[in-house]
């Protein structure tokens, strides 16, 4: 008799959670830029896995949560651009309005415009840029984790830092 681990098991499942749940909510924070929805869709993917735990191989257990993470988060990319679009409104209007010379102020100013650059960002450049410099993946690794080739995962990381130069130099010219 074949020795399967099962998914329902609870240590079978903690040991999964353990393994995963970081990557997934990395994964979903750089796709979505947004760490509580990325929490949140972590969580909702791992009470998808229990519930649908007969269903799922224990071997197969890692793709089917990168999986689910990914169709929920498709699922409320619609929403997230109507708040995203509202976010980068409001943000324009504030630094459009602000006009002080106080270093402080222009620092806020200055991650302001770099967090909306990022924003602006497609999500493959997105998740890319950030990949890369906040979890100071190399490209290979980036190109197995989304699975695509280092030849992509090079071309939109030259594409995102073009987009954010250009951001940037905007700032610097308005605040001349």
């Amino acid at each position: 008799m074949e020795n399967i681990k099962s998914v329902c098991e609870e240590k079978n499942f903690q040991a999964l959670y353990e393994s995963f749940a970081k990557d997934v909510r990395n994964f979903m924070y750089y796709k979505c830029g947004n760490l509580e929805q990325a929490e949140d869709l972590t969580q909702q993917t791992f009470l998808k896995l229990w519930t649908n735990c007969k269903k799922v191989i224990y071997e197969k257990a890692k793709s089917y949560l990168f999986t689910v993470a990914n169709n929920d988060f498709l699922k409320q990319v619609a929403h997230q651009k109507v708040k995203l679009k509202f976010q980068q409104a409001s943000q324009a209007t504030s630094i459009n309005h602000s006009e002080s010379s106080d270093a402080l102020v222009r620092e806020n100013e200055f991650k302001e415009v770099l967090e909306h650059a990022i924003s602006q960002l497609t999500e493959g450049q997105r998740e890319v840029f950030l990949l890369n410099r906040i979890d100071k993946l190399k490209y290979r690794e980036i190109a197995e984790m989304l699975q695509i080739s280092i030849k992509t995962v090079e071309k939109r990381m030259q594409k995102a830092l073009e987009f954010l130069n250009r951001s940037i130099k905007e700032f610097e010219t308005r605040n001349i």
